[in-house]
């Protein structure tokens, strides 16, 4: 079934139970809050701003968008983004789009004008939908929309070149709109990106969103009485899917703004959350809390908490080891996926196999995988290649780009280019990434987009971005820099120079030294891992 099915069972089966809770702690309760008849402000919580809202109210609000969408000639197989914060709206406009029988396009929240641009273009968007914290890059590009596209603000203070979505769509009609969907249509557009940083735009259909639906409660085993806290952004193919299982059981979830050890467990303790989704880093900040006193367990409620687990990057052997000391009664899960398979879970560990901790696991539920050699042979066990995976939320194809979709799909099989290997219980490992992306704290870093900036520094003669280990955050950005001739640089000069990148993207390290090409100009990425300690990477991190 398409899946705006589910949250219309859900508005029939619980009309009134609560479904979204929205936390944001750096908000104060007498700012001016939208939809205004579904918020709730709890007294006790001082500075936290909380609203939430019922699965009949998350049902009508997308019937009411989906309507508003149409009168303003959005129609089936149109494109509608999303570039918004994770809030109480994301989630109504998403299905109310998916409803009109367009599709949602999901931005991520960091690009910069330029990329949302980009994206806007290559997912040929006939809208977007937008809030308050992206004004400033519109209006940088706001004069490259075409006349009829349209822009609609969620938010206070409208500005001049967009609508004011809330206020067009609060007249609309409440009920279900009249346009039949299958589960072959057409439902999303995700962005990826390679190593040099211009990204993909993958399409799925509802066949894809529903399964990633059911594999996410399959493996986690939500019911109607789990509460589910999502952190990161909805944007990500992995938020989005693991709320899915709430979808699918009708359970509620806490979309926390906030990410400090104490919004954490102050959230678990007063929403009472049974599962939680973490980075590494959040997990690793937790668990220094703890160390230091800055947080105790006895100040929170946290008996009901049963699962914590990670994805988005490779997890250390011993965070889980010591999150058990604190935690002990916790299953543990992560989850392996891209955003060509519907996010997570097309390999996961399995909660009943913490003793395999390192591996990223076995093929989920509905999938089938296989690390193969170049020729696409299946390789023996122990012996590494491509992992490859296979299953119903395997990407139709990337959008617009036959040749890409030729290289990553064949014969149904999603060619990763990840590198990883098998134990003799089947169990895989993470070996290596066949891409130079470098994932830090969950998020990618692509080398070529840094590289490209940093060329312009003045004193620098050649420049090369990998990966190196990091404790935090997995993996972090150094740059190796070359500089010209007879020329002397401080690493604070350079740090000074990248302060116009996005703080994500700027190098955490600065190594001064000769930046090796090979024959052909190739910078030797290969070379400088083996010389900076970044070879076999996730390999490391499994064995730590």
């Amino acid at each position: 079934m398409p899946i705006t099915e589910l949250l219309e069972k859900n508005a029939k089966e619980y009309p009134n139970d609560v479904c979204l809770v929205e936390i944001n702690p750096d908000v104060h309760e007498k700012k001016r809050i939208t939809w205004k008849e579904y918020e709730l402000i709890q007294p006790d919580t001082k500075s936290h701003y909380r609203r939430e809202i019922t699965w009949n109210i998350f049902d009508e609000k997308a019937n009411r968008i989906a309507n508003f969408l149409m009168s303003r000639g959005i129609k089936k197989g149109d494109k509608v983004a999303i570039l918004m914060m994770n809030c109480l709206e994301w989630l109504p406009i998403y299905f109310g789009i998916l409803k009109t029988g367009a599709l949602a396009v999901p931005m991520n929240f960091r690009f910069d004008s330029e990329e949302i641009r980009y994206c806007l273009n290559l997912s040929e968007a006939d809208a977007l939908i937008f809030g308050p914290e992206f004004v400033g890059r519109l209006e940088e590009i706001v004069d490259y929309f075409e006349e009829d596209e349209l822009l609609f603000f969620v938010g206070t203070d409208c500005p001049s070149f967009a609508e004011d979505f809330e206020e067009l769509v609060a007249d609309c009609s409440s009920e279900k709109p009249d346009v039949p969907l299958s589960d072959e249509d057409d439902a999303v557009i995700y962005f990826s990106s390679g190593t040099t940083g211009f990204p993909k735009a993958i399409l799925h259909n509802h066949t894809s969103l529903m399964h990633s639906c059911i594999v996410e409660q399959k493996h986690h085993g939500q019911t109607k009485d789990d509460v589910f806290l999502c952190i990161p952004p909805l944007y990500h193919t992995g938020a989005k899917m693991h709320w899915f299982g709430s979808l699918l059981s009708g359970s509620k979830a806490i979309l926390l703004r906030g990410v400090t050890p104490k919004t954490i467990l102050e959230t678990v303790s007063n929403e009472g959350c049974t599962i939680v989704w973490l980075l590494v880093p959040w997990a690793q900040d937790i668990l220094l809390a703890l160390d230091r006193g800055d947080v105790k367990m006895e100040d929170y409620k946290l008996d009901q908490w049963r699962l914590m687990h990670i994805g988005a990057q490779p997890v250390p052997k011993s965070l889980i080891k010591r999150w058990k000391e604190y935690f002990p009664n916790h299953d543990y899960d992560t989850n392996y996926g891209l955003s060509e398979s519907i996010g997570p879970g097309c390999v996961h560990l399995g909660v009943e196999n913490i003793e395999k901790v390192g591996a990223i696991g076995i093929p989920g539920y509905g999938w089938e995988a296989k690390i193969v050699d170049p020729d696409g042979n299946e390789v023996e066990k122990g012996t590494v290649g491509e992992l490859i995976v296979k299953g119903p939320g395997v990407m139709t194809c990337y959008f617009n780009d036959e040749e890409a979709t030729k290289e990553s799909l064949k014969d149904g099989w999603l060619y990763t280019g990840d590198m990883a290997q098998t134990d003799e219980d089947g169990f895989i490992y993470l070996v290596d990434r066949k891409k130079d992306v470098i994932i830090s704290g969950g998020e990618n870093l692509y080398p070529v987009q840094i590289e490209n900036y940093l060329s312009k520094f003045p004193k620098l003669k050649d420049v090369a971005v990998i990966g190196i280990a990091d404790e935090r955050l997995g993996e972090i950005a150094a740059a190796v820099i070359e500089l010209n001739p007879d020329t002397e640089c401080t690493e604070d000069e350079v740090n000074e120079f990248c302060m116009k990148l996005p703080r994500y993207k700027r190098p955490r390290k600065i190594i001064f030294a000769d930046v090796p090409r090979n024959a052909t100009g190739k910078i030797e990425k290969p070379k400088l891992r083996k010389m900076y300690h970044s070879v076999n990477l996730v390999a490391a991190q499994n064995e730590s």
